[in-house]
């Protein structure tokens, strides 16, 4: 059975959080002899190990008190048969383990590998550990002996890999429960946990790692997505199109002191293929001309323009706007077909129930809102804190689109994509270099120029895709922190690259 490393897959990948990853476990171990998927799993994680860490000669095991300690008494068998020295510490009560788990047990006992309370092989750099001490089964703050073997683990010099999930990961949200395990590498094994990829999972997680088992969840729905490099790739042009065929941009925004936010924003979408990008800024005294984009046109009063003319564009608005950006929105909201909202855009509206009721009433017009707060602009618009976005991304990106009829796009690490019909992705792609100022700006201004060319494309994939390529350009970067102005260049040959025949 394949073992696959998870980074940013073609095809969407299914996600399952713990309630549909148990339902897939228990229905195929129904199916299958009694033992299997645990043996499984366990000669998995060896094979794993052994390919991780190829000149170890000593590994450790943490094993804990339910399943995914008996994952970790299998794959104990395998290493010792391959000839490493192990060691398995557990962290249990024999007495009280699960079926299947105990029945591992008795197995590596009777094939001689060491099980204690402690373990006394000393690591170095070049050896391996291994975290079975949790998995799914974590569902408060490990406490006592458990929180410290995670300690101990997070402590030593050799990688670790994690079981299934880094011990005191939360599969669903991806956040931490207490003391957490901050693996190098995590094998999945059944299914795909949507905590592994957003909020703090990825730092914990380090590489995912994939083995369906052999099993296929063909029954079960997915909690969400893992968006897929599709959504990405850019349709190659006939050769008698001409900038009409690709549609029109409005960027709006640039308060004064913020006009580069509009600036990265209209360059972004021309970057993206927009056909023409007007810009209006949303400070009397500001620029009239981009020197470095000349092809930008500058419009100071652009969104006064008569309903046809807003009724045949895409706009990004926000970005940089200000407390100026509230005066502009009505008719936006009102008579815009593809729309796309970032930073002061939102915080006005979640200020304004006119504004809120104008965004809810866009999609009974045939209207196409994206959302692309980040995550204290998400919480404004929710009536909740950024702590409470943050404890379950999923739960806040639904909710918002739901409640506004939009598709949203929660920013952060595990970018969220929620279309308001409840289909959910996350993002694979990108890394801190994205945090630095102005980035955000070049996302709405990808979107926006992507969608004036695609007008009749679902919103979530146009945001999916241009995520997707966002965080891909930086993970290709290798800096540690990316500017913004050079992330559009890097975005625009990126696309090039992927571009569809």
């Amino acid at each position: 059975m394949p073992i696959e490393r998870i980074t940013a897959p073609e095809s969407d990948l299914p996600l399952f959080g713990t309630t549909a990853s148990r339902r897939i476990e228990q229905r195929a171990a129904a199916m299958l002899p009694a033992h299997t998927l645990m043996r499984r799993a366990g000669e998995s994680v060896a094979r794993l190990a052994l390919a991780l860490a190829p000149h170890a000669q000593r590994v450790r095991i943490v094993a804990g008190p339910g399943n995914n300690g008996g994952d970790g008494f299998e794959a104990a068998m395998h290493l010792q048969r391959a000839g490493r020295q192990v060691d398995v510490q557990f962290v249990g009560d024999a007495a009280r383990l699960p079926a299947d788990a105990a029945d591992a047990l008795v197995r590596a006992r009777g094939a001689g590998v060491h099980i204690g309370v402690q373990v006394p092989l000393p690591l170095g750099p070049h050896d391996l550990a291994i975290d079975a001490l949790l998995g799914i089964g974590a569902s408060r703050a490990p406490d006592g002996a458990l929180a410290e073997a995670i300690t101990s683990l997070s402590a030593l010099p050799c990688p670790v890999l994690a079981v299934d999930l880094p011990s005191g990961l939360q599969a669903d949200t991806g956040q931490p429960l207490g003391v957490c395990m901050r693996a190098q590498h995590t094998l999945a094994l059944l299914s795909l946990k949507p905590g592994l990829f957003t909020a703090a999972g990825r730092d914990h997680a380090g590489s995912v790692w994939f083995d369906a088992l052999g099993v296929d969840p063909a029954d079960e729905s997915p909690d969400a997505w893992l968006a897929g490099a599709l959504y990405a790739r850019r349709r190659a042009r006939r050769h008698d199109a001409h900038k009409g065929s690709f549609g029109d941009v409005a960027v709006i925004g640039g308060a004064p002191g913020m006009s580069g936010a509009a600036l990265l924003a209209a360059r972004a979408a021309h970057a993206a293929g927009a056909g023409r990008v007007y810009v209006q800024p949303l400070d009397a005294s500001g620029p009239t001309l981009d020197p470095q984009r000349p092809e930008l046109m500058f419009r100071a009063h652009w969104s006064d323009a008569a309903p046809d003319v807003l009724g045949q564009a895409t706009v990004a608005c926000g970005c940089g706007g200000g407390d100026e950006v509230r005066a502009v929105l009505p008719r936006l909201l009102g008579h815009v077909p593809w729309l796309v909202l970032d930073a002061d855009a939102l915080n006005a509206i979640a200020a304004d129930d006119t504004l809120r009721s104008l965004l809810r009433s866009r999609a009974a017009r045939g209207h196409a809102t994206v959302l692309t707060p980040h995550p204290l602009e998400a919480a404004r618009l929710l009536g909740a804190s950024a702590r409470e976005v943050q404890a379950d991304r999923l739960k806040a990106a639904t909710a918002l689109a739901q409640a506004h009829a939009c598709t949203v796009l929660l920013k952060g690490s595990g970018s969220l994509i929620a279309a308001p019909d409840a289909r959910r992705w996350i993002n694979p792609t990108g890394n801190a270099a994205l945090a630095s100022a102005g980035t955000g700006d070049v996302l709405a201004g990808w979107i926006a120029g992507v969608w004036s060319q695609r007008p009749q494309d679902d919103a979530a994939g146009i945001a999916i895709g241009a995520a997707w390529l966002h965080g891909r350009a930086a993970d290709h970067a290798n800096v540690s922190v990316l500017r913004a102005a050079d992330l559009i260049e890097r975005m625009a040959t990126l696309a090039a690259s992927l571009e569809r025949r």
